[in-house]
């Protein structure tokens, strides 16, 4: 309604692309905006409700007969194993691609993915069904090493692999290599958390805290926030409230009511708590780390 889509993003690190949750219409969305399905390698489902799921079964279903042979692994609660085992074996199809399913569990954080350069965690939302939010998190890589200066000290091989490791070394000699002199500072190692549907709750903070980006749903504005408790949503003014205290760099809110055909006075109420707070954009890219004036 209003020209708006159920929720889907994409995230990208590298060469890799991540599926966070998959509302109907989701591959008319993804070939819309050209994104290369062949290159998502796995899919977060956070619940099974319809505008976070329904688009899935049609996704998988094109991947086949597009004659996809990548393997993909599915990330989701209890139940949508049997939702898909249930439709392929109806509909007497058996997919030409390796799909491996990962179940998600609601009680407590827990990584699904650890790789060199990154992990990905789910932790516990609080709505009315098992549901769980997605966090990414970037990891320090090798350090560079100031030519100049290793060129002058003529380091072994051993000081300098642990000088890339953000080692301090001792040579035979006695002589200390610190990582402070012989290495460039690491960039700042870039986060972002997914909280598709959730009522507000303090609990969430220590899984959010001082993430670069932090995607919230923002279903109702505050006059409704009896509507919001009962329904186990959030509004804005919470939203905000939550990325204020959680001291995140950027709020994105999303997930909107379709009582509001037009969003500025969301966002404004957002922005009176925590002024770091964008609406979110159908097809907008939102490359982090975000800049503000």
């Amino acid at each position: 309604m209003h020209g708006r889509n159920h929720t889907a993003q994409v995230l990208r690190f590298g060469q890799e692309f991540f599926l966070l949750d998959c509302g109907e219409g989701t591959q008319h969305q993804l070939q819309r905006f050209k994104i290369k399905t062949s290159k998502i390698s796995s899919i977060f489902i956070s619940h099974l409700h319809g505008d976070h799921y329904l688009g899935l079964i049609g996704l998988l279903s094109s991947f086949h007969l597009s004659k996809r042979t990548q393997p993909l692994t599915l990330f989701g609660p209890k139940g949508l194993d049997d939702i898909l085992t249930i439709h392929f074996r109806w509909s007497h199809t058996q997919l030409c691609y390796p799909l491996t399913f990962v179940l998600t569990q609601d009680q407590e954080k827990r990584i699904l993915l650890d790789q060199p350069g990154y992990s990905l965690s789910s932790f516990p939302l609080s709505h009315r069904i098992p549901t769980t939010g997605f966090l990414f998190q970037e990891k320090a890589g090798p350090r560079s090493l100031i030519k100049e200066k290793v060129m002058e000290n003529a380091l072994s091989v051993e000081a300098l692999q642990h000088l890339r490791r953000g080692e301090d070394y001792q040579e035979s000699s006695g002589k200390w290599c610190r990582v402070k002199e012989f290495t460039h500072p690491l960039p700042k190692l870039r986060s972002y958390a997914f909280c598709s549907d959730t009522a507000f709750d303090e609990r969430l903070i220590p899984y959010l805290q001082g993430v670069d980006l932090l995607y919230h749903e923002a279903t109702f504005m505050d006059a409704e926030a009896k509507r919001a408790v009962d329904t186990y949503h959030s509004t804005a003014k919470q939203a905000a409230t939550l990325a204020l205290r959680a001291e995140v760099g950027t709020l994105l809110l999303g997930h909107f009511s379709s009582r509001y055909a037009e969003l500025s006075n969301l966002l404004a109420e957002a922005q009176s708590v925590f002024s770091n707070s964008l609406l979110s954009e159908e097809g907008k890219t939102y490359a982090l780390p975000l800049h503000h004036e």
